[in-house]
């Protein structure tokens, strides 16, 4: 955890220095990105639907059916929404750069980077920093759009809730804060999945089953990340009473 610290740093300190190599920036995006984005949305248009069947039965018993929407909307943006979509990254793309960087360590392709002044930071960190910090928020509100989606199509189908009745709560729930949080812990989640697995990578020792064990921990380490600064992004946004019922009503 200590290396994935200090990683952190470097890669601010060579931000800051402007060097970028935009070929490999943009291979990391395409990875992180569209072939990210099918098992993101299957995972959100299921969650979506659960969490509608779960709501809505008991909101139509308390004749309160009219608030199936805006719940779903405020609980996809605020929290489900930007921490499974951070979840599918960290076991996808992250266990990828863990094993493609710790293959590269042991195999000494790394030391061969040095050996040619090339900084790996440089090379192969910041390009998979930045394509998660630029995809994980998009991917995020896709996957927003999807979940209500799926609630939406329960709702109308199973509960004959009317889709005018759905749409409006979800409007008259959600604010703007609500969709710029759920892009700031997108962009935060998107940062710490690949600094966790560059970090792993780097540090990995021992040939195939280091990498392996570098791998698992990678993917562990970022899940624990992902949780804990979830609480506190979440209790720094949303300190206070809340007033999204009072405006839903």
């Amino acid at each position: 955890m200590l290396a994935a610290i200090f990683l952190g740093g470097q890669v601010f300190v060579h931000l800051l220095k402007g060097k970028i190599h935009r070929r490999n920036t943009l291979e990391q995006m395409a990875i992180v990105g569209p072939d990210s984005l099918f098992i993101a949305l299957l995972t959100a248009i299921f969650v979506g639907a659960v969490f509608t069947i779960q709501v809505a039965r008991e909101f139509i018993t308390f004749g309160a059916g009219n608030l199936v929407g805006g719940v779903l909307a405020v609980a996809l943006t605020r929290e489900l929404s930007p921490v499974l979509t951070a979840v599918i990254l960290a076991g996808r793309v992250g266990s990828a750069f863990a094993a493609e960087i710790g293959t590269m360590r042991v195999t000494e392709q790394i030391d061969a980077l040095l050996m040619l002044k090339t900084d790996p930071v440089d090379y192969l960190v910041i390009p998979r920093v930045i394509a998660c910090f630029v995809m994980m928020p998009i991917l995020t509100l896709l996957s927003l759009l999807t979940g209500m989606m799926g609630g939406l199509i329960i709702a109308t189908n199973i509960y004959n809730l009317s889709e005018a009745q759905f749409l409006d709560s979800a409007r008259n729930f959600l604010g703007s804060w609500d969709i710029f949080s759920a892009m700031i812990k997108g962009c935060c989640f998107g940062v710490l999945i690949a600094i966790v697995g560059c970090s792993w990578g780097l540090t990995t020792t021992g040939g195939a089953k280091g990498v392996g064990q570098s791998t698992t921990t990678a993917v562990v380490t970022a899940l624990l990340v992902i949780f804990i600064s979830n609480f506190f992004l979440s209790w720094l946004m949303f300190q206070g009473t809340g007033s999204a019922l009072l405006k839903g009503l």
